[in-house]
């Protein structure tokens, strides 16, 4: 089959054990309801996926069961004819008026060649639009499909987290002003309060957030079902919009696990290396899983990179030791209790010999006066020391990638309320001139947004670095006392708003300084039925930790994952962190979703 579930996809998926509440209820959910759709149809079945959504459908079925429900092959929706012996075709797309025009084709064309026996299903994921039916309404196939959803809602990535996988979110909910997204937020909301109980106390900044919370709110009124009496288990939920603060994507995220995705691209959980890197047949690329299942990983994902080497010589002595153990067992229990735990560390060995293996390709590029340049010019705007033009300048003379160039100028503009007039007319010349007219379109986008623009009135970047201590000088890296490990020194912005919920008083007291940054900060509270206060009260005397579900509107960066979960350590652990996102982002990847695509421009492989 044509897809991208390769094995690795379902054999290394996470195990979900160590997580304050059990999300991998989420993962059985949509599975069984994909299922139900599967089995629903009698006789021969193709399943014709939408490419772009292989990655999420793959987390949550195998090819292997998809199989046993049925299904005897599986294909990409790509235009054009379409043969099948099968009698049921079965189609999972996302509601994009193209993806219609394919299916429209399929149905005619085998219409055509005599098909009046076969039955087309059309899925929806997540849910349809009235603008899709009417052009399979045009396209004169409507009354030739059944038509329904699948609601593949969040997706368990870890055990702390989980996504919605909507990759344009950013660009949708914040350019084009589209509240799609923002629903299945709230939605997506609902449905983990109908499973884990109401979420007490909202706390959020910025306007989709306030929208979301009004969503929810306003869907929970309007839910006239009487609620199940379930005891809360997520004590708060934080809303961040992604907008309030873009400085932080803009900058090189500096833990492994970030590195990885900057470098090579994370894609749904797993990252695609050369063979010889894993240890698997070289020469080609395989899929590699990135989860706690793989203990070496999990205790390195969140590290900086910089004291990744010590950590590394450390674990390899540790095996080597236990290998070295094999001689002092005497005993048959001795022996038995030896062989138990060498699985273990056979398997963290393997592990460790990739990781190894990755971070030394990671390094390398590190080492590159290219990347070195780019590190020092970030660090010189963010600590407000010098200007990245000149460099910048340079870049665009080299024709580095379009999307390093754009990423420096946003954070110039972003940390120096714009660019003067001179320059900003100079970059816009430049760019156009280098790159090609057809970015007259990304540009205007980036100015939309307000992320590069001409400058005018106070420059708020300077007040916030101070009053937020977004720069931490001489922070211990090894043993760190602060979230700014992440990026060597500087604390994202997004994660110290999430440091301020951890009390009502913070809450309050972080109000001036937020103000500046676009959107409302609010905090809202819903009634908990009476009978459940009392079961909460009971439970929560000192046994269990305060929950906080924290989930980013736009996307959110693994630095920022790993920054939120070091606050779990400095709050000496009294309270958990469950990390939401609509999808995972880097500086690349957000900007690449702000550059139209006229004729076929390639921004995937910059």
């Amino acid at each position: 089959s044509g897809w991208g579930m390769q094995e690795g996809q379902t054999k290394g998926t996470a195990n979900m054990t160590g997580s304050p509440v059990v999300l991998n209820v989420f993962k059985e959910h949509a599975r069984t309801q994909l299922m139900e759709i599967l089995d629903n149809v009698v006789g021969s079945k193709v399943l014709v996926i939408d490419a772009k959504l292989s990655g999420p459908i793959g987390m949550v079925a195998d090819a292997k069961s998809l199989k046993e429900h049925g299904i005897e092959r599986m294909v990409y929706l790509e235009p054009g004819r379409m043969s099948a012996e099968q009698n049921n075709l079965i189609y999972l797309v996302s509601p994009r008026v193209s993806n219609m025009h394919c299916i429209a084709e399929h149905v005619q064309w085998l219409k055509s060649k005599g098909g009046k026996q076969k039955n087309f299903y059309v899925y929806f994921v997540s849910r349809k639009t009235m603008i899709c039916e009417r052009v399979l309404e045009t396209e004169g196939v409507y009354s030739s499909v059944h038509i329904g959803e699948f609601q593949l809602d969040l997706i368990p990535f870890d055990d702390d987290v989980v996504s919605l996988e909507l990759e344009g979110s950013y660009r949708e909910c914040f350019l084009e002003h589209n509240p799609t997204s923002l629903y299945y937020v709230a939605r997506s909301l609902m449905k983990m309060q109908s499973i884990f109980g109401v979420i007490a106390d909202i706390k959020g900044k910025g306007n989709s957030a306030r929208l979301v919370a009004d969503m929810m709110l306003r869907m929970r009124r309007e839910l006239d079902i009487e609620e199940e009496a379930k005891v809360p288990e997520i004590d708060n939920l934080v809303l961040i919009d992604r907008h309030v603060d873009m400085i932080t994507p803009m900058c090189t995220q500096l833990t492994y696990e970030g590195l990885i995705d900057e470098m090579f691209g994370i894609k749904y959980g797993t990252v695609s290396l050369e063979g010889s890197i894993i240890r698997k047949e070289p020469g080609k690329n395989h899929l590699h899983p990135l989860n706690s299942i793989d203990a070496i990983f999990n205790e390195m994902r969140n590290l900086n990179f910089n004291v990744l080497g010590p950590y590394i010589d450390a674990k390899a002595k540790e095996i080597d030791q236990y290998y070295n153990k094999r001689h002092e067992q005497q005993t048959l229990g001795q022996i038995r209790d030896y062989v138990k735990k060498l699985t273990t560390y056979q398997e963290e060995h393997k592990n460790l010999l990739i990781h190894t293996s990755i971070a030394q390709l990671i390094s390398k590029e590190m080492k590159t006066p290219n990347f070195r340049k780019t590190l020092e010019t970030q660090d010189d705007v963010i600590a407000g020391q010098s200007s990245a033009l000149e460099y910048i300048e340079e870049c665009i003379n080299k024709q580095d990638p379009i999307l390093k160039v754009l990423r420096l100028l946003v954070l110039q503009s972003l940390t120096n309320n714009g660019l003067k007039a001179k320059a900003y007319n100079f970059f816009r010349k430049e760019i156009l001139q280098t790159y090609g007219n057809e970015f007259i379109i990304t540009l205007s986008n980036l100015e939309n947004l307000g992320l590069l623009v001409c400058q005018e009135g106070k420059n708020i970047y300077p007040g916030l670095r101070k009053s937020l201590r977004l720069i931490v000088k001489d922070i211990n890296l090894k043993e760190p006392n602060d979230i700014s490990y992440v990026y060597s020194g500087m604390a994202p912005m997004s994660v110290r708003i999430v440091e301020a919920t951890a009390s009502n008083e913070k809450w309050a007291n972080i109000q001036d300084t937020l103000k500046p940054l676009p959107g409302p900060q609010f905090r809202e509270r819903q009634e908990i039925p009476e009978g459940i206060k009392q079961l909460s009260a009971d439970r929560s005397q000192g046994r269990r930790n305060k929950v906080t579900l924290v989930f980013f509107i736009g996307g959110i960066t693994y630095a920022e994952i790993a920054a939120i979960r070091f606050l779990h350590t400095l709050e000496n652990g009294t309270r958990d962190f469950i990390i939401a996102t609509t999808a995972f982002v880097n500086g690349n990847n957000l900007l690449g979703t702000l550059i139209d695509p006229i004729g076929k421009l390639d921004t995937q492989n910059q």
